[in-house]
Parts: structure tokens; sequence; C-alpha cells
């Protein structure tokens, strides 16, 4: 009886054959190679800016062509200030308390964004050590020796801390305009066209530097940032200075009838003068937010050093001189905020007892040995890129380079605009981005050679693996940012450093990943010698031990399903692994349906 096949017209068609897929393909291949140039162009132009922008401000004298560096690594100044009260408390003893505070003030006038490098801390408990990268200016050391600014102003308008987008401001001729003189500081009068147009364009999302804090006017409305909240203020003039505080505190804060409202609350107890002032400014606020609840008019805003450390609205008239901040804090944030109203407006001033020039602190071996330490991990790293993936490994050299290229201007350019310096925990945040920037292209690349195990072509391998392991680089990139932001807001000096280094080089790998590796795997995969596994591409199929989907003779397959062996192979094997004791004992059986069921040898026919 013979046996016959029938080609059925549900037959899967042979491979390369099918007439409608080809030019679905062909256009797949267009697009993936037309994305992969145009993010190796947005990469070249980015670099391009960030160089131009370099090599302006290195022409002009405005910054170098090299990172500022940090006081352990370049030297600079020591100031040692002797603190003095002013006014009614001059020539009192300065507490420990008030020290402590004016640490703070200080910190934040020279080092507000934490990534200056600047040292400040109390010495015998008397004066306060100043040590600064470079040579302070004129401006900085004015800066350092006035008192603290604090004032109450009311709020005009608030809005929302990033720029309103070009797009959505309000046209030129619709701008407020004055309508008559402004009756009091909470007067809408006080916003032109002008200052609102700058209250839209502020940022409050970067910091503000110290000189634009200090240029506010007590008389004129200003717009000023909360970066607690993240908001933005339109704010009058000032209506009760920093000074009339006589005293603050926090506890649990209670109700009219005393019982304890368990959450915590900030006192104050204003002085006879700023009693009667508060008292005008608490009448007319309370007014505004019995009459309109929703108006922002019904807060006051309190600045320190034209910074807003506090916004709250006006709940009741205040007649003698007692205020109460409720909110949402937590112990320690209403103990800070104690500590600003009460030793924030303290009318001390500092005084310069003595200036010197003081070398890195470091040196330049522990830099070199830095350094050193650095270009032996980057050696080991490519050296086992290119044993691991042979001349795939030349992919992620180059990757590293454009890394290394763009978190320099990076660098650079931070040290420019925001006084960004250095430090030698800075380096090690780079040494340590060396590793993780070459995991993002260890975990591509394994993944486009599972694809190939898999049994797909290579420019398919690309592609798929390209779509899985996107979200484990994405993952892991946003774990470093998560461990990076938080090292940042809970730590100081140094500390601070290596975490804004280590999130700034998280976001520089991810920009090297999505504009440079994968485009240009995928041009890769479309050469002749990378596309057809070459030898020594790194992608070779039989390297990587890759059955195809297609073997030829009829024989397909699923990827990741089966051994790849048709059935006379099958019994062949099974042939071959019978004992030799066992000659007679058949195979086992694998015959299709309506095949001989037994396999006979030649002596058996005989």
């Amino acid at each position: 009886m013979a046996l016959t096949t029938r080609k059925t017209s549900g037959a899967p068609p042979a491979p390369g054959r099918g007439g409608g897929s080809t030019a679905p393909a062909r256009s797949g291949v267009r697009a993936a190679l037309s994305g992969a140039r145009r993010s190796l162009i947005g990469l070249l132009v980015l670099l391009a800016l960030l160089g131009g922008l370099l090599a302006w401000g290195a022409g002009t004298d405005r910054t170098g062509w090299g990172p500022k560096l940090a006081l352990d690594l370049e030297g600079g100044t020591q100031m040692i200030l002797s603190p003095s009260l002013q006014g009614e408390d001059a020539g009192q003893e300065v507490t420990p308390e008030q020290l402590d505070q004016a640490v703070e003030i200080i910190r934040q006038r020279v080092d507000g964004s934490g990534v200056a490098e600047a040292e400040i801390a109390t010495q015998s408990g008397s004066t306060i050590v100043v040590s600064m990268p470079g040579v302070p200016s004129a401006e900085t050391r004015e800066l350092i020796q006035t008192s603290a600014q604090m004032n109450f102003r009311p709020v005009l308008t608030t809005a929302a801390a990033e720029p309103v987008p070009e797009d959505q401001r309000v046209p030129e001729d619709e701008l407020p305009e004055p309508a008559a003189e402004p009756a009091d500081s909470s007067d809408p009068s006080w916003i032109t066209p002008e200052l609102y147009r700058q209250f839209e364009e502020t940022d409050c999302t970067a910091p503000q530097s110290p000189e634009e804090r200090e240029a506010q006017d007590a008389d004129a409305p200003v717009v000023a940032c909360e970066p607690e909240t993240g908001t933005k203020y339109l704010l009058g003039p000032v209506e009760i200075q920093g000074t009339g505080i006589e005293d603050a505190s926090y506890g649990t804060a209670q109700n009219s009838q005393g019982a304890s409202l368990n959450q915590f609350a900030v006192n104050l107890q204003f002085g006879p003068d700023a009693t009667e002032r508060f008292q005008q400014l608490s009448e007319r606020l309370y007014g505004i937010g019995q009459s309109t609840p929703e108006d922002p008019r019904s807060q006051f805003a309190i600045l320190l050093d034209g910074q807003v450390v506090s916004a709250p609205q006006m709940n009741a008239v205040i007649s003698d001189g007692q205020a109460q901040i409720t909110g949402s804090f937590t112990e320690d944030q209403a103990r800070f905020l104690a500590e600003q109203l009460k030793y924030g407006a303290l009318p001390m001033s500092f005084e310069i007892q003595s200036e010197q020039q003081i070398s890195a602190t470091l040196g330049a071996d522990q830099l070199r040995m830095g350094i050193i330490a650095g270009i032996i991990g980057l050696v080991l790293v490519c050296v086992y890129s290119l044993f691991q993936y042979r001349l795939l490994g030349l992919v992620t050299i180059s990757s590293l380079v454009v890394a290394g290229v763009l978190t320099w201007l990076a660098i650079t350019l931070l040290g420019w605009s925001a006084n960004y310096r250095l430090s030698l925990a800075g380096v090690a945040g780079l040494i340590v981005a060396i590793g993780q920037t070459a995991d993002s292209f260890i975990v591509y690349f394994e993944r486009i050679r599972d694809e190939i195990r898999s049994g797909r072509s290579i420019p398919a391998a690309v592609d798929h693996g390209w779509r899985r392991a996107r979200q484990t680089v994405l993952a892991s990139k946003a774990v470093n940012l998560l461990a990076a932001v938080v090292l940042y807001f809970v730590a100081v000096g140094n500390v601070r450093g290596f975490a804004f280094t280590l999130g700034l080089t998280a976001i520089a790998d991810l920009l090297v990943v999505f504009l440079f590796t994968h485009p240009v795997m995928v041009l890769l995969a479309r050469t002749r010698y990378f596309g057809g596994g070459g030898r020594h591409s790194g992608l070779n199929p039989e390297a990587l031990d890759a059955v195809p989907l297609y073997r030829g003779a009829g024989r397909l397959r699923e990827p990741g399903t089966g051994d790849g062996l048709t059935i006379a192979e099958r019994r062949r094997r099974a042939a071959e692994e019978v004992p030799p004791d066992r000659p007679g004992e058949p195979a086992p059986q694998d015959a299709p349906v309506g095949a001989s069921s037994s396999a006979r040898t030649p002596e058996e026919n005989a």
C-alpha cells in the first residue's frame, strides 16, 4: 500500500515564497533604517548644540573647556566669620542655636543647590568657617556678611512652578492693566503687563541665584518661588519685616476650646508694633477669603532671603499678635519652620576675621589615582566586551565614548550655569557609571542573542530584542535615578555631588542607548557581515547554537519548541541509543498514521 500526501489549501507557504509579504517586509525595513538614521542625526544635533554652547562660553571667557573642580581637588579660600547681633540685641552673646541657624542661612546663600561643594561649619562655638572653591567674588563676600532678611508679603496670584508654554500665555492685548493706583499691598492694581509676563516666564523648578533673591525691592511687587511645594507666587510689597517676630515655637495644634487636633502647628508671637500691622493685614486677607474663598489673595507669604518658606491662608482676624500656622506638618517640618521664623530674621552680621588661600585637601595624587582607577575599569569593560561579543564589543566601546563626551559637556556647562563643581566623590560617581552604562548594553546584546538562539534572523532578532530589552533598561535606570534623587535630598556635602553625578550619568546612559546604541545595531543588522552572522561578528548563529526556524526538507519549527529533527533523524538517534546486548529490540515507533508500523532489517526481509 502506497503512502501519498496531498497539499491542502491550509498548508503554510514555503518561506520566502509568500507573494503578498514582500512589500510589507521591505516597508518595515525602510521604516527601521529611517528611524535609526533620525535618532543618530538627533544625537549629533544635541552634541553639536552642547559643543557649540561650550565653545561660545569658552571663547567669551565665561567658562573654561573643562569642569570646575571642588575644594578637595582645586583648593580655594577659607574665611573665618565672627557673628555679632545688631539692633536691640546688640552686644549680647550669640547662642549656639543662633549660630547653627546662621550656618544654614550662609549655606543657602553660597551653595543653595548643594553642588558647589562649599563647606560651612562652626568653630569653637563662637565663629563660622566658610571654605569655598576658587576665589569668591565681591558680591559673594557681601552676601556672606549681611544679615538675613525675612519679611511678610501678601499673595496676589499663584501658579505652578514651571514656566507657562508660549502658546498658552496671555496675548499682549489681554494682559492686565492697572485701573488705578493700588489702595493697599493686596490690590491687583500692582500687576502690570511687564510684571505678569515675567510671572509667566519665571521657572521655579530651577533654583534662583542668591543675587536674584537679594535684588527684590521691599516697596514693589515681586515674583518668588517656594521650592518645597513647587509653587510660583506673585506677591505685593512688604507688609511686615521679620524683625517684628518676637518668638516662634512648634507643638500640637489646638482648637478654640483647647482640645488637641492631633497635628503639628507653628506658633508666632509678634512684637507690639508688628502686632498692629498684622491685625490690619489679617482683617483684609480674612475679608477677601470670606467673600471669595478660592481667591489666593487670602494668603500671605513668609520670605527668607527672597525665597518663600511658607504661604498660609488667613482663617481669622488676629488682634493679639499670636498667630498659629497649621497644615500637614510632620514634627521635623514644624520644628524647621519654627527655627526659620525664630532665627531667620536675626539682625546678625558677620565680620571676616581672617581669610587665606588653602591648597587642595586631597591633592593631585588622589585625583591621579582616581583617574587611573577609572581608566582601569574602562579598559576591563572594553576587554570583556571584545572577548564576550567579538566585533560587537566595538559598539559598546563607541557607546561608552559617546556617553563620556555627553557627560563631559553636561558637567562643564553645569559648572558654568549652576556653579557645579566636580569633587572626588563626583569622580567616584563617574567611575561607578561606567559599569552601569555597560550593563545596559549587555542586557540589550544578550536579548538579541536569545532571539537568535530562538531561530530568528539577525535583523528580526535586533528588532524583537530591543522591544524586550527596552523595558529592562528603563526599569534599571529608573531605579538608579530614584536612588540618586533620594541620596541627593537626604545627604549634604560631597555625598550630594556623588548623587548628582550618578543621576546625571543615568540620564546620559538613556540618551546613548536610545539615540546611539540601538540605531547603530539596526544599521549593522542590515549589513552583509553582521546581518549574515559573520564569524567574529558576535552574532554568529552557529557559535550561539541556534537552530533556524526553517531547516529545509520540509522541516519547520516554532521558536523555543521541538528539537529541530525530522522523524527519520529521531528514529536513527533512538536506534543508536539501543544497548549492544539488546540488538533485536525494536526502535521506538514514531511513524505517521498510515505508514508501516515495523522497521525490518535486511536479514529479516530475507
